[in-house]
């Protein structure tokens, strides 16, 4: 099972890349070619693009997450 998560979030621009083995989130450099820059392009037009999650949420801070606090 994948590890690593790329994620962008609505509203802001570029993507990150989640390890979750190493704990670590990157700015992932926008991609020039392949899937990821179909990805882009979509995102830039208003999509969302889902695969293998099955739980994405933004919240205002690690501690509302932690108590359970999800923004609606």
């Amino acid at each position: 099972m994948a590890r690593v998560v790329v994620i962008g979030i609505a509203g802001e621009e570029g993507l990150w890349v989640a390890d979750l083995d190493a704990g670590t989130v990157t700015p992932l450099h926008p991609p020039k070619a392949g899937a990821l820059k179909t990805v882009v392009d979509l995102r830039a037009s208003g999509a969302s693009v889902i695969k293998d999650v099955d739980v994405a949420v933004t919240v205002k801070s690690a501690h509302a997450a932690v108590s359970g606090h999800l923004d609606g």
